[in-house]
């Protein structure tokens, strides 16, 4: 992946823009993901000692690392047969600091929040209430 990763800032500013569109689109979906960066691209890899008993001896380095934050709107191509609009994909990637995470994900929450604040309650189907009533109506009955 040879993109730039944007900065904090500008990771909310484009966030904000993606739920928007979204929004102004009125469906599709947005991956948010998250993970540990192993090591930054620029430096070496760290070498952590490895313990005989503790089976996962790489998961504790010496300093903590950084966190590696995605958001894409799950956007490829066309697909054939369907009626929704050809939208580019979206990625979105940012690098979150260890001293920098509290306040980031107060931001990051935030955000999520804004951004599904016009979700509509889903629709469910009214057919599997009926099927419980005949299950436990069956399991209660007694012969005579």
């Amino acid at each position: 992946m040879g993109r730039e990763h944007l900065t904090n800032d500008e990771f909310f500013t484009q966030l904000g823009n993606l739920f928007e569109l979204n929004r102004k689109k009125g469906h599709g979906s947005i991956i948010l993901t998250q993970k540990r960066l192993t090591y930054d691209s620029t430096s070496t890899p760290p070498t952590p000692t490895k313990v005989a008993d503790d089976p996962l001896w790489d998961t504790h380095p010496e300093n903590p690392l950084p966190i590696l934050i995605r958001a894409c709107n799950n956007k490829s191509s066309k697909r054939e047969g369907t009626d929704r609009d050809d939208v580019e994909k979206i990625a979105l990637s940012t690098i979150v600091k260890p001293d920098d995470l509290d306040g980031f994900f107060a931001r990051y929450a935030e955000a999520c929040k804004t951004g599904m604040s016009g979700l509509k309650k889903r629709d469910r189907k009214k057919g599997k209430k009926g099927k419980k009533d005949k299950k436990k109506g069956a399991a209660g009955e007694t012969k005579a």
